[in-house]
């Protein structure tokens, strides 16, 4: 089974394919001192041990020495908890197919998610809304905790410990590359030194260390970031009633959005992002307090104004007139009753990008390369998609005997998610802006192009096929 695992081809999510994992045990062993490894991948987070798992299960790299260093203990999943982690993420089509190429999404269907078949995003200032859905109500992505994704990678990790070591509680202190003056002089390959003393090499050096990516510093990479005045409150919240709960909401608030995320029948998950004074208030205000602020958010109207509402329905009664289309109705979101004990917490938001993706043996991924607000809920489907243009560019090299640490093939990968990358990092930061005012001018400016393009279907198809990647 494990080696039929090993040729997966990429290739789409099964209809109706969620099998029983997989049960193996993980041979674990320390890399000896200057070991030299073909592809060593820094930081073994949820892209990280994506990462190491792709390179594991392509049919090319299978004669490759492969290691992954993780900071952090082994994260399994003993027995799947009652009680859902605050920490989720949106699975787009695209990564839930990465995953299933090397059998993740198996045991992320074996232990639980939760797919939404409609997004419906409006804005609190008026009646504009889009919504975003398929003909036949598909799915259009998912809702996975972090913990399950995470589970799912180190099962996966497991099956190939032949091909793939893993360093827990290893954290790279030093990066040497060769050059004038360097510890590398006599090598060709990077020089890797562990927190306990040891050295190691490797060909091709993957930074998957986070925003914070020691790799990215230690190559000199030039990184552009700044701070939002925003910190995102996440919580698992209980619905009033059980529900279908298959959409998922988004509202633009003057002070940041807040959405919805579906869970279960009766649970979802709330990201609402908003000041760093009003998210320390929402963390610390007693529940009842708290449900009724969320609420409020989603359904009170006080932001509105009766001219942006007027001028906005008379657009909306010219484009039906102009083009008379099935507009997907207006669905009301549910209400909240309470929230799980102990899962209301902050975390600081921002935007990062840097302004190279690759150097001679050494490639940014995930949060090392990029930061984005988590609006758009893009985050690690942007660190996923990296991974699979990464890892079409490193099989092809590798099919062909190239170096692995050439630029000759890191350079079409930088330019493929530069290009992806750059235009989402935008559209994010543009929105958040936009939305973080009451100026009646921009109001009305959004008011009606949200409105637009709620109406033209071929664009709201080209958003969602962008956003699925």
């Amino acid at each position: 089974m494990a080696a039929r695992l090993g040729v997966r081809k990429w290739g789409a999510v099964p209809a109706a394919a969620c099998r029983n994992p997989l049960a193996s045990s993980r041979r674990w062993s320390r890399a000896s001192a200057d070991s030299v490894y073909d592809v060593v991948v820094s930081g073994g987070g949820l892209v990280g041990a994506a990462m190491a798992c792709a390179l594991g299960y392509d049919l090319h790299f299978h004669d490759k020495k492969i290691l992954l260093l993780e900071a952090g203990p082994k994260k399994e999943l003993e027995k799947l908890p009652e009680t859902y982690s605050n920490r989720v993420s949106t699975i787009s089509l695209g990564s839930a197919t990465l995953l299933n190429s090397f059998g993740a999404w198996d045991h992320i269907c074996s232990m639980r998610y939760r797919p939404f078949r409609r997004m419906q995003v409006w804005d609190a200032c008026s009646e504009a809304l889009i919504m975003f859905d398929k003909d036949n109500l598909d799915d259009m992505g998912y809702v996975v905790e972090n913990d399950v994704i995470m589970h799912a990678l180190t099962k996966q990790l497991d099956a190939v410990s032949d091909r793939v070591t893993v360093l827990y509680r290893s954290k790279a202190v030093g990066y040497a590359w060769p050059g004038p003056f360097s510890m590398a002089d006599s090598s060709p390959w990077v020089h890797i030194t562990l927190g306990d003393g040891s050295t190691l090499q490797t060909k091709l050096l993957i930074g998957a260390d986070g925003h914070n990516s020691g790799v990215r510093q230690a190559a000199g990479i030039q990184n552009v970031s700044w701070n939002y005045d925003q910190s995102a409150v996440v919580a698992t919240l209980h619905l009033s009633e059980a529900t279908e709960n298959n959409v998922a909401w988004q509202r633009f608030l003057p002070s940041g959005p807040i959405a919805l995320l579906p869970l279960s029948d009766t649970l979802s998950s709330l990201v609402w992002s908003t000041s760093h004074d009003h998210a320390a208030e929402l963390v610390s205000m007693h529940e009842e307090e708290f449900m009724d602020a969320i609420n409020s958010a989603f359904w009170s109207d006080t932001n509105h104004t009766d001219f942006v509402d007027s001028a906005g329905t008379m657009l909306q009664y010219a484009l039906a007139l102009l083009k008379p289309t099935k507009v997907s109705a207006r669905q009301l979101p549910p209400s909240v009753a309470r929230v799980d004990a102990k899962s209301r917490v902050l975390f600081p938001l921002g935007l990062g990008h840097a302004a190279e993706y690759v150097r001679p043996r050494v490639a940014l991924i995930g949060d090392a390369a990029h930061r984005v607000h988590p609006l758009a809920g893009q985050g690690v489907n942007m660190g996923f998609g990296d991974i699979s243009s990464l890892m079409r560019h490193l099989s092809a090299a590798a099919f062909n005997g190239k170096d692995l640490g050439s630029m000759s093939h890191l350079t079409g990968y930088e330019t493929e998610r530069q290009r992806h990358n750059t235009a989402l990092l935008a559209a994010t930061d543009f929105l958040k802006r936009l939305y973080s005012t009451r100026a009646t001018p921009l109001v009305l400016l959004r008011t009606w192009g949200l409105q637009a393009t709620n109406a033209v279907s071929p664009l709201k198809e080209q958003i969602m096929a962008f956003a699925s990647k």
